[in-house]
């Protein structure tokens, strides 16, 4: 099947009144969940995926899809209006946004912000319908060997670009790989690490520790921290919400550059919505003839924020469909959903799940525009949303975890482990331990050990197979590179600190 021909099949499974519902059920959901400080995209896919029990695949995926990237149009609402990030990715849209807001332009910057999202959407759409098959075709072509070098090169790019230590990073991903071992045994079937609870014989489910390191471990920290209701925000009318031919002018080339700058950084395991967001807030005043402006209400901050942000949850897609390997915390949970349907994302998957693949990516095209005609009138609804106390809010979000656990679980069992692991996420973000890397972890654990058991039963030479192959080899020289970058931050890390103990400096 070619690809035009995919994408035409995908349209036709897309475009079905059932699938056009729940995809606007999921963007709506998404952009509520950007929208609203603290709640975040990992935490709202990990708490829908109950609600997808009994639906078929395609429509399951397309709703949990539309969570993820409708969130990246909702960050920017509270950004704007009132300087508090909806999401991490919309920390460089609050630093011109709300200067716009201060300044009599919040309209014209939610304008930009939706157009900007619309377009670096759609085209991160279309340059993943290109360039996914060609990398599914590629990646057939390898072995255990070249897989388990892969996944290892995810884990130490989330571990070395999650959070400020890589440290913690990789010891995160480890605490997650060694999640995946409790159960039975892959090879000789044999139970391992259940401590003869017969709850841990299937091993541990992803989604209890997804729902629990993010959702209720994020009500613990933000109980704790205080989070107060946002202030009173006022409606911007439809009509101030239209840029004009300067602000245009203006803004179209960084949304353009920024667009094909968050699709590479977001395909990036590990770099994700926000590093791209940074970058291309940075390209564009560095490229600026009047960098004064960034941070005083320049609208191509905005516009170049937004559209990186949305691009590169279009990128992220490509490793996650293609190769099966996720490189955030999001697309972790989505890897998690796909494995609950039966569905193993991989090289196979536009072979083996045509109708999956394609319908997925033709539901992005038609999501997008559903959050371009979402994002313009309904600004003014999710701003009094916003406005729900945070306690109410928190209670709504236990309440929904411990009825998806339990209906994923049927036991107390499963809730057992929601509340031990939701203690365990909250200490370790106490200790500044990224979770983004336990989860994938957690997700890859199994693919990993069986690649590695796999590429050693066909080795004659032990671990000499890992650079026999010119693709291995390569690998290995990335994956030391890696390291090499992380211990180098850690040892800088640690001369600063050391620096900054001396006295007198």
């Amino acid at each position: 099947m070619s690809g035009i021909e995919g994408l035409l099949g995908g349209f036709v499974i897309a475009l079905q009144p059932v699938n056009l519902l729940w995809a606007l059920l999921g963007v709506t959901v998404g952009t509520l969940i950007g929208v609203l400080p603290g709640v975040g995209p990992v935490s709202g896919i990990a708490l829908l995926i109950p609600l997808t029990y009994g639906l078929n695949p395609i429509s399951g995926i397309i709703l949990l899809a539309g969570v993820y990237y409708g969130a990246m149009y909702g960050g920017s609402t509270t950004a704007i209006l009132a300087g508090i990030p909806g999401e991490s990715s919309s920390v460089m849209t609050a630093v011109d946004g709300y200067e716009m807001t201060k300044q009599g332009r919040a309209g014209v910057a939610l304008g930009i912000s939706a157009f900007g999202s619309f377009i670096a959407g759609t085209v991160g759409v279309l340059l993943l319908t290109l360039f996914a098959p060609l990398i599914s075709r590629w990646a057939l072509k390898l072995g255990p060997p070249e897989f388990f070098l892969l996944m290892c090169l995810a884990f130490s790019l989330v571990a070395a670009l999650t959070g400020d230590s890589f440290v913690k990073g990789l010891i995160s991903a480890v605490l997650g790989l060694l999640l995946s071992t409790v159960g039975i045994d892959i090879f000789s079937g044999e139970p391992r690490f259940t401590m003869d609870l017969i709850g841990l014989i299937d091993g541990i489910e992803f989604l209890v520790v997804a729902i629990a390191v993010f959702a209720v471990a994020d009500v613990i920290e933000n109980v704790q921290k205080g989070l107060s209701p946002l202030p009173v925000l006022k409606p911007v009318p439809l009509r101030q919400m239209m840029p004009g031919w300067n602000d245009w002018k203006a803004s179209i080339g960084a949304i353009l550059r920024a667009t094909g700058l968050g699709f590479v950084v977001g395909a990036l395991p590990g770099a994700g919505a926000t590093i791209a967001s940074f970058m291309s807030y940075g390209v564009e005043k560095s490229l600026s003839r009047e960098p004064w402006r960034f941070g005083r209400g320049a609208i191509e901050g905005v516009a170049a924020a937004e559209s990186a942000n949305n691009a590169a949850s279009s990128g992220a897609m490509v490793p996650l469909i293609t190769l099966g390997i996720p490189g955030s915390g999001s697309t972790a949970v989505l890897l998690g959903a796909f494995i609950l349907f039966g569905i193993r994302p991989g090289p196979l998957l536009f072979e083996q799940h045509p109708d999956v693949a394609w319908g997925l990516i033709a539901s992005m095209y038609v999501g997008n525009l559903m959050l371009l005609i979402l994002n313009l009138p309904l600004i003014g609804l999710f701003v009094q949303v916003i406005r729900l106390p945070y306690a109410t809010l928190s209670l709504l979000i236990l309440m929904l975890s411990l009825l998806g656990v339990f209906a994923n679980a049927a036991s107390s069992f499963g809730l057992v482990l929601l509340v031990f692991f939701g203690a365990c996420g909250w200490i370790l973000r106490r200790a500044e331990f990224p979770m983004p890397p336990l989860l994938l972890g957690l997700v890859l654990g199994g693919l990993t050990e069986k690649t590695f058991r796999q590429a050693m039963l066909l080795s004659d030479d032990g671990l000499l197979i890992f650079v026999k192959s010119p693709l291995s080899t390569a690998l290995t020289i990335c994956l030391g590179a890696v390291f090499a970058y992380g211990a180098y931050r850690f040892l800088r890390s640690r001369m600063g600190s050391g620096e900054a103990a001396q006295p007198g400096t």
